[in-house]
């Protein structure tokens, strides 16, 4: 056994030394901040693509994915890919152009060129915000693999906070190094070896699962009563109900054809369209149509993925329902983990928790270079230091990317208190309905400037994106955890759940997560597109576009 153990540990080892000097050298060469934030636009289109896969495929997809198949035993959560598929398409020949024209390295400028610094600075704050949020709580789940490895080694310890908090600091520690030196070249090159191991990971898994399930294929197929059982749609819709009661519970169930068609293409518009996270990626390429190329083909391939992912969980349910006397971890999120660590060969075992922790490392070094990309350009340069040197520049941006690591560990240690204390809790839609609270009012305000030249108003379209992100809170009836007011201002800190919604009347429904971003897009754009752009704006935003493509490439 301690043999087997040093062998999987080298393994780690070399892949996160590996990856380490990977993305050092791969950022060796950075001269200035366009070099840190799109790597001299130099990538090339299969490594963006790579990347694109890498960032979206993170531990919530690899270890929260396979919990929702092991829960429904069904491919429900995979018909939001059609959405996926839908919204890249929509953005790549509306968005990716655009963003090349106004030769922007954070997107957020380009709100200031169309509308003005008050958008601008509104947007990038939202971005700022929700990232470091939905990040630290996909974070988590270093936390997580590192209970499941705990449990193994040490069965008679106890597992507490403190054994989520070494994993936590474990990943965002190692990412952080090779961001913060390497820049978007250290993100993009790492992520493609993430890539391929994720890949190659989740294949292994859904064979040996096959492989060790006795019986094989005819012992799956017996105990879901029948292939025809396994459901890829649902539309949420219960005829027997009338059409109120229909309606209210269809928008309550996340996972509906619906949802996919409608709510999950504006999220995905959100999330790859308007967020730097995604968007900083795809401006490395040379030119807008290698970058759509990798866009479109990125979510082509999230139809597999995440049908993959989906298998594994559904598998998993199998061999634990016919293998018995395994003690399984009470969250489900932690079920791929312990497969994974009781069950898997030596050395395949070892690259594939290095796989859990590459899906980690990927969407955070991205996030990490984003954030600092957005908060170099959006407010260091226009206001802490307007005549900074490239060096300076630089140094700011490594500098917070640190700041934004330290805080995505603080937002990863919450959710994992709140994972101790309700072990039943998934991931994924915490991690996306957190975007979904502010996303809209982001997806609202781009699609506003991207297809009209002369509607909103700087400041009407800060008040629209306030009231955009409140609709969603109250209309959608959300309830996040929180702390009681009364209690703090007597000086307790007692947890408590705000529920903004709890006015509405009774027959108004719960509104899943991913009709989130729909209600607030919808608000946004409603209230900002009743407001004409200024005419000295538009002649400003004219004479931008016209010196940028202009200029040499």
């Amino acid at each position: 056994m301690d043999a087997r153990l040093a062998i999987d540990t080298v393994v780690l080892l070399a892949y996160f030394i590996g990856i380490v000097a990977l993305g050092l050298w791969a950022g060796r060469r950075n001269r200035n901040l366009e070099d840190f934030s799109l790597g001299s636009r130099s990538i090339p289109w299969w490594a963006v693509l790579a990347s694109i896969i890498a960032a979206e495929t993170s531990a919530a997809t690899f270890l929260g994915t396979p919990a929702e198949g092991f829960k429904t035993r069904g491919y429900f959560y995979g018909q939001l890919a059609i959405g996926t598929v839908l919204a890249r398409i929509i953005i790549a020949f509306t968005f990716i152009k655009p963003y090349y024209d106004y030769r922007v390295q954070s997107v957020y400028e380009f709100l200031t060129v169309r509308f003005g610094t008050k958008t601008k600075n509104m947007a990038s704050g939202i971005f700022l915000f929700t990232r470091v949020l939905g990040i630290g709580v996909r974070l988590y789940l270093g936390g997580a693999i590192m209970v499941v490895i705990w449990r193994y080694l040490f069965p008679t310890l106890p597992v507490n906070l403190n054994t989520y908090v070494w994993g936590i600091l474990f990943v965002t520690i190692i990412t952080t190094i090779y961001t913060a030196a390497g820049g978007i070249k250290a993100v993009v090159w790492t992520d493609v070896i993430q890539a391929v191991l994720m890949f190659s990971s989740v294949i292994f898994a859904i064979f040996l699962l096959v492989r060790h399930i006795p019986g094989g294929l005819n012992t799956v197929k017996t105990n879901l009563g029948g292939w025809s059982n396994v459901k890829f749609f649902q539309t949420g819709w219960n005829a027997e109900l009338p059409f109120g009661p229909a309606l209210k519970a269809m928008l309550e169930e996340p996972y509906t054809i619906l949802a996919a068609f409608v709510g999950s293409t504006l999220l995905t518009m959100a999330t790859h369209g308007t967020d730097q996270d995604m968007v900083q990626r795809m401006l490395t390429a040379p030119d807008h149509r290698k970058s759509q190329l990798s866009l479109i083909l990125s979510g082509v391939m999230d139809l597999p993925i995440a049908g993959a992912f989906l298998t594994v969980g559904i598998l998993l349910s199998v061999y634990y329902a016919v293998v018995p006397g395994t003690t399984l971890p009470a969250a489900d999120n932690e079920i791929f983990g312990h497969y994974i660590v009781h069950e898997m060969p030596v050395v395949f075992r070892g690259l594939i928790i290095a796989g859990v922790f590459a899906t980690m490392m990927g969407s955070t070094s991205a996030a990490l270079n984003a954030l600092a990309t957005s908060f170099t350009k959006d407010f260091y340069l226009p206001y802490v230091r307007p005549g900074a040197t490239d060096r300076q520049a630089i140094r700011a941006a490594r500098i917070a990317t640190a700041i934004f690591g330290i805080l995505m560990i603080i937002v990863a240690t919450m959710a994992a208190n709140a994972v101790l204390k309700d072990a039943k809790l998934t991931i994924i839609p915490i991690a996306i309905g957190i975007l979904g609270y502010t996303y809209g009012a982001l997806v609202g305000v781009f699609l506003l400037g991207m297809l009209t030249r002369t509607r909103g108003r700087d400041g009407t379209n800060v008040v629209g994106m306030i009231v955009g992100i409140t609709s969603v809170l109250v209309l959608c009836k959300v309830s996040i955890p929180a702390f009681d007011f009364v209690a703090l201002l007597h000086g307790k800190f007692v947890a408590a759940s705000w529920n903004f919604g709890w006015f509405m009347p009774e027959w108004w429904p719960h509104i899943s997560w991913p009709w989130f971003v729909f209600v607030g897009c919808t608000v946004t754009l409603a209230i900002a597109i009743l407001f004409r752009t200024p005419s000295t704006q538009i002649a400003v935003a004219e004479a931008h576009v016209s010196a940028a493509t202009s200029s040499p490439r």
